[in-house]
């Protein structure tokens, strides 16, 4: 059986990128964040407070579902941190690999406004947070999530993933 690709998903601040790169660094496993696939507009509108649309989002998420496909067509594992919020945008990533694992990374809310009040050097404006939250779409049984909550430390999030995928 091949190794996967591992999808890293949740809202801003719940720690998708430290997670993802934790989780490459243990497998060995190449790491992208689809933040850096989003076009300039994106960010740019992003950073002015307002919250990104489907529109604005599918382009992006095509390009996230590209280097999946990538991955899963030369048998390799990697792990992307995207927020893929809601399920029809985890649906276009489950086309590029029907074997996709999804993380979520779960977290109350005040957790959540601690960490991103705490964050700098990102794009990703506080006041989104709702937005985010609102689209939300939880994983549902039939994508066999990996649930992880992030009241634990990083490395404790990353053993309880490993475990999880049987490694």
């Amino acid at each position: 059986m091949s190794e996967p690709v591992v999808l890293t998903m949740g809202v801003s601040g719940c720690g998708k990128t430290t997670i993802g790169l934790l989780l490459a660094e243990r497998t060995r496993w190449p790491f992208v964040d689809a933040d850096e696939m989003h076009p300039i507009a994106n960010i740019e509108k992003m950073k002015s407070g307002i919250p990104l649309t489907d529109e604005d989002r599918w382009p992006w998420l095509e390009q996230v579902a590209a280097w999946i496909a990538e991955r899963y067509a030369a048998g390799e594992p990697g792990v992307v941190a995207c927020s893929a919020l809601k399920r029809a945008y985890r649906d276009l990533l489950r086309q590029a690999d029907p074997d996709l694992r999804v993380v979520y990374l779960e977290g109350e809310r005040d957790l959540l406004e601690k960490r991103l009040a705490h964050r700098h050097g990102h794009f990703f404006p506080r006041k989104l947070l709702d937005a985010q939250l609102a689209d939300l779409e939880e994983p549902t049984p039939d994508e066999n999530p990996i649930v992880v909550s992030i009241g634990q430390s990083p490395e404790e999030a990353v053993e309880s993933i490993l475990a999880a995928l049987g490694r």
